[in-house]
């Protein structure tokens, strides 16, 4: 009897240790502001050698300068436009009638962000950036308050507000945003580095950390935790596009593209995640386009602020490639999450 049980007991955790290998893992993660026209046409011919956003337009037309969108794009995110293009669905490209939408009224960070991460906008709570803790669930929250999933989801951003518009205190969501620290006493030798190094290398926003920080503290806790939602926002893009720093906003976009394929090859090289694993990208808000100067700024009274795009590859995800006339939004994006964790 006692060796019947003990082999149905090997039995029953063989199963659940392959019944979870299977569940979908789910990466969500936004690029702050990121205009869907450098995604879909690359560098803007406007912008690239426009002394006034740019320290020396001929070294950064080196850099990402092509004649066409299309070799421009690719210079741009060689990731997206040849593993994802090839293997996924990218949407929003306006100039091939496909269109993503806020329906948030505000068109910047906050309300984007609850858009995305709630499935809906909430212009009569959420009207700021101010560092207010979410009145709203986010799919984060819902999904971890199944008891399936709970202590499974976990998110990292360089924005400091982060921790409020997930509502780390009412989700219990670790949240390791702006320069939060990674917490905990069995931690690595990168993750110690990475602790010190955030001390002794200063964002130059206040509120925004580096994005190396926050992509290396999400990799280092997927490899020891194997979260089964994970949050990443990279903020750079918004806010050297604020600055007005071109040049910096196309180093940071590609930059992130490289994040994203070594996001990939650890799910693909990591037996937990590989084959597994669907990736959900977007951004909070567009920018402006004309004016030119209007390329630095969003809001309500910016026009095409409200234009944004998505991606999504990995497992299940149809390879389409680019839409074509249609219409989409961003509060898609969250019943979706939900959805792998029904």
């Amino acid at each position: 009897m006692k060796r019947l049980f003990f082999f149905s007991v090997i039995f029953i955790s063989y199963f659940l240790a392959n019944a979870q290998h299977q569940e979908t893992k789910v990466i969500l993660i936004t690029l702050d502001g990121l205009r869907w026209q450098e995604l879909f046409t690359g560098a803007d011919p406007e912008l690239i050698g426009n002394k006034e956003y740019v320290d020396d337009p001929e070294r950064l037309k080196t850099a990402f300068w092509q004649e066409s969108p299309e070799a421009r794009r690719a210079t741009l995110f060689p990731f997206i436009w040849s593993f994802v293009k090839e293997n996924g669905e990218i949407h929003g490209n306006r100039l091939k009638g496909s269109t993503v939408d806020l329906t948030n009224k505000m068109w910047f960070s906050y309300p984007g962000y609850n858009e995305i991460l709630t499935g809906k906008a909430d212009d009569q709570n959420i009207h700021s950036n101010d560092k207010i803790y979410n009145p709203n669930v986010t799919v984060l929250e819902k999904v971890n308050n199944k008891d399936a999933y709970k202590g499974k989801v976990a998110a990292f951003g360089s924005w400091d507000v982060f921790p409020y518009i997930i509502n780390d205190v009412r989700s219990g969501i670790p949240v390791n945003a702006g320069f939060r620290k990674a917490e905990g006493t069995d931690l690595t030798a990168r993750e110690e580095l990475l602790n010190t190094l955030e001390e002794e290398i200063p964002g130059p926003w206040g509120g925004v950390r580096l994005d190396a920080f926050t992509h290396y503290f999400a990799l280092e806790y997927m490899k020891k935790h194997h979260p089964l939602l994970t949050y990443i926002s990279y903020g750079e893009t918004d806010d050297f596009a604020h600055d007005g720093e071109y040049d910096s906003y196309l180093k940071s976009a590609q930059l992130t593209d490289g994040f994203i394929k070594a996001l990939w090859e650890y799910t693909q090289n990591d037996p937990f995640y590989r084959d597994n694993t669907v990736f959900i990208i977007t951004t909070d808000h567009g920018r402006g386009t004309q004016p030119l100067k209007d390329w630095r700024g969003h809001g309500s009274d910016v026009k095409g602020a409200g234009q944004t795009w998505l991606i999504r590859f990995g497992k299940g995800v149809k390879a389409t490639g680019e839409g074509e006339n249609e219409q989409l939004y961003p509060t898609m994006i969250a019943p979706q999450v939900l959805g792998y964790f029904e």
